[in-house]
């Protein structure tokens, strides 16, 4: 598959970057989002605050604490996308379409999450720097987002330098 730059993210983390494909064929409104709040530097720096072994890594809470987001909720866009190691999905409350900014990556299969959570986006490379995120709900020294970029604005600022 040839790259699709704009539906395309760079997570960067402490040890190297994350490239995830965006899923706007399944959640159109979710990807807008996320794209809309990387390219305002939302995510950067903010810590992973849930990460449990064998299961996933969160991230996109501005408090550190799984308790924030940007105010600005989404409704759900489930689908019968499984998630499997890699996915993307939309971390919520107990209400389907009370999605935010938070996010998770899984480290394995979650298959009871489908059709219950926003898939948006895979992991094509890098995921073993998803794997190397410190775990605990909270870690000890949490994980950070050093830069998530839409990759097209980071090719037109490699252009413009």
């Amino acid at each position: 598959m040839a790259d699709d730059l704009e539906n395309t993210l760079y997570l960067d983390l402490d040890g190297g970057r994350v490239t995830i494909r965006l899923r706007a064929d399944l959640a159109p409104k979710h990807v807008a989002r996320v794209k809309e709040l990387a390219r305002q530097k939302f995510y950067d720096g903010l810590s992973f605050h849930r990460v449990i072994d064998g299961f996933m890594a969160q991230t996109g809470c501005p408090k550190g604490t799984g308790t924030g987001g940007s105010g600005q909720k989404i409704k759900a866009e489930f689908s019968k996308q499984p998630f499997v190691r890699g996915t993307v999905g939309a971390a919520r409350a107990q209400d389907p379409n009370s999605a935010d900014s938070q996010f998770f990556i899984m480290f394995a299969d979650g298959s009871f999450l489908k059709g219950e959570y926003t898939v948006w986006g895979e992991v094509t490379s890098g995921m073993e720097h998803v794997d190397a995120i410190p775990k605990g709900e909270p870690p000890g020294s949490p994980g950070k987002i050093k830069k998530l970029q839409v990759a097209s604005d980071g090719l037109k600022a490699n252009i413009q330098a």
